[in-house]
């Protein structure tokens, strides 16, 4: 094999020496091996039993205190505290940062996702309502009776396009109460549901009231007109807001504003017509008069959706 350095290998004499625990520097204590348990794929095995002695570097043996740096031959603890980049002999620093999380739009994907696939299964499966329902909105007056009771016949399409209204406005709010900065904007989703779950009670209240009055003064056929005009409005708000949801959902700052000035417009004169057409309706059934139609408008149209406003923001920025 080959030699090494004198200081760290040296022949010695066979003996047992027992192991030396102090608590002061000392040179550690030899190994010895016996040469026939050495094995080398280079050198043959020695015919004579001599011992190879290996010296280590010098360990400290401690049993009170392993770690204790003070009794090294040189100043360890002044070296660690003389380094420029490193606080090794000083106090720990708590440093807080928070957790960088990535602002992905996965869910919002998703969600659109399913509600454009959701209105196309509407739209494949029941092409004739779609047809009369557009027909009926699109006219200035429903002179046509008989396509208006044909989509009366349909409530199974009339139920999913109304669910399709909630989903729709409930989104559409949150993207308004994000752009407006109301409330937390990590809250969105919690601001989705809680705006589609609005609408879906505000909507039923709104219509057992409106059937309730319809039978407590024996006027159900106008009431059932005038909650057809609303329902109908309603389908079509949520199916015109898809595309500009999409577009707010993964554009700038212009392209949202812009999309959220025209869908408010739009909205705004749906809502126009909606009171148009139901005050046609209603002067024809129940001979009503303006100043009536407009205490309706105020105590069944205007109040509620001003209480659910102030409620909201509210409640936002109580809490948020």
């Amino acid at each position: 094999m080959a030699q090494t350095p004198s200081d760290s290998i040296h022949v010695a004499d066979t003996g047992s020496q027992k192991p030396v625990i102090m608590d002061t520097l000392l040179p550690a204590p030899v190994i010895k091996i016996p040469l026939k348990h050495v094995k080398d794929s280079l050198s043959r095995r020695p015919k004579t039993d001599t011992l190879l002695v290996i010296k280590t570097d010098l360990v400290r043996y401690s049993e009170k205190k392993p770690f204790d740096l003070s009794g090294l031959p040189f100043d360890w603890p002044g070296l660690l505290k003389s380094a420029p980049d490193f606080n090794f002999m000083g106090k720990a620093v708590h440093v807080r940062a928070e957790i960088y999380e990535p602002e992905t739009f996965e869910g919002l994907f998703y969600l659109l996702l399913i509600m454009l696939f959701y209105f196309a299964i509407i739209r494949l499966f029941y092409r004739k309502y779609m047809g009369n329902l557009l027909t009926l909105f699109f006219r200035t007056s429903m002179r046509k009776p008989q396509l208006r009771e044909q989509v009366l016949q349909a409530p199974f399409p009339s139920l999913l396009l109304n669910i399709l209204f909630l989903f729709s406005g409930g989104l559409y709010a949150a993207f308004v109460i994000r752009y407006y900065n109301i409330g937390n904007a990590g809250y969105f989703w919690r601001h989705f549901m809680y705006c589609a779950a609005g609408l879906a009670v505000l909507y039923m209240v709104k219509f057992l009231i409106l059937k309730l009055v319809g039978w407590i003064f024996n006027i159900d056929r106008a009431m059932s007109n005038h909650l057809f005009v609303v329902f109908m409005t309603n389908k079509i708000i949520g199916i015109c807001l898809l595309p500009f949801l999409v577009m707010i959902s993964f554009s700038g700052s212009l392209i949202t504003e812009i999309c959220i000035t025209l869908t408010m417009i739009m909205i705004c004169v749906f809502y126009v017509y909606r009171i148009l057409a139901s005050y046609s309706n209603l002067h024809k059934e129940i001979k009503i008069r303006g100043l009536h139609f407009f205490l309706y408008l105020c105590a069944f149209e205007i109040a509620p959706l001003l209480l659910i406003y102030k409620v909201l923001v509210t409640y936002l920025k109580n809490h948020y």
